[in-house]
């Protein structure tokens, strides 16, 4: 892992620790965008006034510096290398997930997002799993080490991409552009493995939620944008 990441993560864990809990929040999956802090910080924002706090609406695309492109621009290559159009999941509703097998939170996402996935593929929704070893070097494994480690042992059905980086001079074009729809308490930095995107029907980012928040914390926002 890069110094600069490890610097930032005491920060991330102590402040993390001081966001409210779901209950006062009213919604564990609420993750409010803050203004760009020049440290890449926000977290001094948390207690930011209620307006900046409001829920954003599903079905609503957030963008920032995304301009007019969407997630089907994009041409990314999957676990056995070949290459996959994203426009294949047109009119879908996705979640994207930079995943780890060798993490804290691989067994409790892992878990929660198959049980996600047989529970909604049927209605028009998708995962998209891209393994990432950029933090704490939790995903040293080939791509095939990976695919049979999420199949065997999770049984993952939802497509598992090629391993990528999602922060730094090497990042996947795809991740340029869920990150900057998306800001997050870090600036455009991925923060951790599992973190979340939740893309609409049509390939725009709706909203980016912390490695914290588990799947099942996201199932009425995917709810809401599969009925829309």
């Amino acid at each position: 892992m890069a110094p600069a990441f490890t610097s930032l993560l005491p920060a991330a864990a102590a402040t993390a620790s001081r966001l409210p809990s779901a209950a006062a929040a009213g919604a564990a999956s609420t993750f409010v965008r803050l203004p760009h802090h020049p440290t890449g910080w926000a977290g001094a924002s948390v207690a930011a006034p209620r307006t900046a706090a409001r829920r954003r609406a599903p079905g609503v695309a957030y963008a920032t510096a995304a301009t007019e492109k969407s997630i089907y621009d994009y041409t990314v290559k999957d676990i056995d290398g070949k290459d996959v159009p994203l426009k294949k999941f047109k009119n879908k509703v996705l979640l994207v997930v930079n995943v780890a097998s060798q993490c804290g939170l691989t067994t409790a996402n892992y878990t929660e997002l198959s049980h996600i996935y047989e529970k909604y593929k049927t209605q028009g929704f998708e995962i998209l799993a891209f393994p990432c070893n950029q933090f704490g070097a939790q995903e040293p494994g080939s791509n095939t080490q990976i695919k049979q480690f999420a199949c065997t042992r999770f049984k993952a059905e939802f497509p598992i991409f090629d391993k990528v980086d999602v922060n730094g001079s090497n990042t996947a074009p795809i991740y340029k552009f869920l990150k900057s729809s998306a800001g997050g308490f870090l600036g455009d930095l991925v923060k951790w493995n599992f973190e979340k995107f939740l893309v609409d029907k049509n390939g725009k980012v709706i909203e980016r939620y912390p490695p914290t928040t588990s799947p099942f914390q996201i199932e009425k926002d995917i709810q809401k944008l599969l009925a829309a």
